[in-house]
């Protein structure tokens, strides 16, 4: 008998996976949280049945999210991500030599000792000597860790349930408040075909309270339509400036020098969302 797990992105459109194994299922305090080994794309997190990431294609996200600040940023020393239980943004951030301590504040604990156990290539760094893992409310952390990072990644669910306040402009504001004078954040910010209102009040948002506002795509197979952006908020530096000829080579699958350019290379309907 063929199983199949079926993600429904919108009330009409889905993506449906042929498995091969449920690893693990749970309900959590906050969420439905499950792993499951699928055909086309290996082991996969899901959460209230929505994929997180996937063995497969998890680096595209987890590169992206990362590299793309902390290249901007000309000397970044102390990293936070909020949400990111799975440790894939972790294991980025502390490729980079300049890297003294990387903080993950993740509200569901079961999802970080659930991504240890099943999915220990993306969770590997977890237990880095660099690396802060705090159980929490990552809105109530922000606002008691003021002028303190320099850079930010919110590393979130979809807009629903526990993530919802953190794609909120109070939310953006205590971001703020606790990067530093140079300081860079970045969230990921959904799909641009189905998420156009949400991506404009956050591009509008961000825009009101940082000098320099920028949006970001990439290609990432397993989330809705394949197609993906994050919003950068930056205090002083400005992506589309960075020098390429001066990134170092790092252990990559995706990013490399000419994407940090190329990624805010936007089609005209994204563009058009940003006015």
């Amino acid at each position: 008998m063929e199983l199949w797990f079926t993600e429904y992105q919108t009330s009409s459109l889905g993506i449906t996976c042929k498995t091969k194994k449920t690893y693990h299922t749970e309900k959590t305090e906050y969420q439905n949280l499950a792993v499951i080994d699928t055909e086309q794309f290996g082991r996969m997190l899901l959460l209230d049945g929505i994929i997180q990431t996937t063995i497969e294609d998890e680096f595209v996200y987890h590169e992206m999210i990362s590299h793309i600040p902390l290249f901007t940023h000309k000397n970044p020393k102390k990293a936070l991500v909020i949400g990111g239980g799975d440790g894939g943004s972790i294991r980025e951030i502390i490729k980079h030599p300049s890297i003294e301590k990387a903080v993950l504040c993740e509200i569901d604990g079961r999802v970080i000792e659930v991504s240890k156990q099943y999915l220990p290539e993306i969770s590997c760094a977890l237990e880095n000597e660099k690396v802060e893992v705090v159980v929490g409310d990552g809105i109530k952390y922000v606002k008691e860790h003021k002028n303190e990072f320099d850079v930010i990644m919110i590393d979130s669910t979809d807009p629903i349930g526990p993530a919802e306040g953190l794609f909120a402009i109070d939310f953006y504001k205590s971001v703020y408040e606790a990067l530093k004078e140079d300081g860079i954040f970045v969230a990921q910010t959904e799909s641009p075909f189905f998420n156009k209102d949400l991506i404009s009040r956050v591009f509008k948002d961000v825009k009101s309270l940082f000098p320099i506002a920028r949006l970001y795509t990439c290609a990432i197979p397993t989330y809705p339509t394949g197609y993906w952006c994050f919003t950068m908020g930056s205090k002083k530096y400005d992506p589309l400036e960075t020098d390429i000829d001066s990134i170092p080579d790092i252990d990559t699958k995706y990013y490399c020098p000419k994407i940090h350019k190329a990624a805010f290379m936007l089609p005209k309907f994204v563009k058009n969302l940003l006015k």
